[in-house]
């Protein structure tokens, strides 16, 4: 398979406007279809051993290209080309650097407090199981137990340690829901970087209680008008400023090579850790795995390890809002176009001149209007099944979850969660169903109140 060099893309910073691409999904499908790539049988997609040989061709390739097949890529200011080429090269050295990986590996059990439980869900199990007492197990990765309560403190002590190896004194961030704020903010304090945490007016309203964290961490929060994808957008800039000194933090598998490899890859402790523990419980590997998908980096954490076991299903729930054909959702895999943005290629929401459409949900953490190029990646050639749970779907999911396994789930958690209710019919009994329950919710108690309350919806 012919591998393309990575694309370099020259213009001005203006981070928030999408180059469109003319692709869509039914015309990559349909391309897919003719190729080989896919078979369709019962409405179904399929998978050929032309899958794997993708997936490797793509993982072999990645280094050089930065692309995972047509995703992905640097299309970016030749001004950051050598920023990034600097930063791929410090990546892959770490990689293979057995004292970066030792530390790494020390701050992950004793800062972060991993391993994290793989969790037998009993009453949730119960919960969904049919009128003959049958239905799969399901399996809780908790990984709202890390450290400041959610994944993202993998990727950001990770990243931090690398920003200080790399001699930078300053570290950038954006944030939306405030959880990979709080894990930069904490993860700078404990390596004594400067970090400044930019964050949309809107979301810092509605995360107030992780606004107060960061500060309190010693981060400066720097408000911005909007949302998560303003933040990022603002956060560039300032890191453009002066590339010499300071890092930028992503928090998602999203943006130019090499972000996304580097969160993917911070974050795959989550399904490492999966199959160890799986081996270790009933013997085998999970049959599904079952993560929510905002822009990616929790979904690929679980989905990384499993992804050449085709016969796990690797399943993602975005967020439908208030219907998926409402208009106000943050369905970004299965309503959106191929398009350019903050860097990097992926499927996004934006209407039919290539201007973003701002995403809605209830789980702030899912508002963006793009989506990891791997994930984009893997749901073309139909490795990953793509679905969605609405608002209030995801809000019935958080309160069961409260009440029958005393678990807070983060609200974009609370979308994979949702999803059971409309797998566990269709699985066989015993089925090993595990689902990642990437944050915590307390954040979000107060809102889930209020909403529940607006929309007359029972607690439970």
């Amino acid at each position: 398979m012919h591998m393309a060099s990575i694309p370099k893309f020259s213009t001005r910073l203006n981070f928030n406007q999408p180059l469109r691409a003319v692709e869509n999904h039914a015309q990559i499908t349909c391309s897919a279809l003719a190729h080989g790539l896919l078979t369709s049988s019962n409405n179904h997609m399929t998978k050929t051993s032309h899958v794997l040989r993708l997936i490797d061709q793509t993982e072999e390739g990645l280094s050089n290209t930065g692309k995972f097949g047509r995703f992905g890529g640097v299309f970016v200011p030749e001004t950051l080309v050598t920023c990034l080429d600097k930063l791929a090269a410090e990546f892959n050295f770490i990689l293979r650097d057995s004292q970066f990986q030792s530390e790494l590996a020390v701050a992950l059990r004793d800062y972060v407090g991993r391993e994290t439980p793989l969790y037998f869900a009993e009453r949730l199990t119960d919960y969904y199981k049919n009128s003959k007492g049958e239905g799969p197990d399901i399996y809780l990765k908790r990984e709202d137990l890390n450290h400041d309560g959610a994944h993202k403190m993998n990727n950001a002590i990770a990243q931090a340690m690398l920003a200080k190896r790399m001699g930078r004194k300053s570290v950038v961030a954006a944030t939306g829901a405030g959880q990979h704020g709080v894990a930069t903010a904490a993860a700078c304090a404990k390596l004594s970087l400067d970090c400044s945490i930019f964050m949309g007016n809107v979301d810092e309203e509605r995360q107030s209680s992780n606004v107060l964290r960061m500060k309190h961490l010693g981060a400066r929060v720097k408000s911005v008008e909007g949302t998560f994808k303003d933040a990022t957008s603002e956060a560039i800039r300032d890191w453009v400023g002066d590339l010499d000194n300071s890092y930028y933090l992503a928090g998602t598998a999203v943006g130019p090579h090499p972000c996304p490899s580097m969160v993917r890859e911070f974050q795959s402790v989550i399904g490492k850790e999966t199959r160890k523990q799986a081996i270790e419980k009933w013997g085998g590997k999970p049959d599904v795995l079952v993560a929510c998908v905002g822009s990616g980096s929790n979904a690929l954490g679980m989905f990384h390890e499993f992804v050449r076991d085709e016969e796990v299903r690797l399943i993602g729930v975005e967020a439908a809002g208030t219907g998926i054909d409402s208009g106000k959702h943050s369905a970004t895999l299965s309503k959106g176009d191929i398009g350019v943005y903050h860097g990097a290629m992926s499927y996004l929401l934006q209407d039919d001149e290539g201007q973003i459409i701002g995403p809605h949900s209830i789980g702030v953490g899912l508002e963006y209007p793009g989506v990891s190029p791997e994930l984009s990646f893997l749901k073309d050639i139909g490795r990953a099944e793509i679905y969605t749970v609405t608002d209030e779907e995801a809000l019935h999911a958080y309160a069961v979850l409260c009440r029958l396994e005393g678990i807070f789930p983060a609200l974009e958690a609370a979308h994979a969660l949702a999803y059971l209710g409309k797998l566990c019919p269709a699985l066989p009994n015993g089925t090993k169903v595990v689902v990642n329950c990437s944050g915590r919710g307390d954040k979000d108690a107060d809102r889930v109140f209020k909403y529940q309350q607006q929309m007359g919806l029972a607690t439970f």
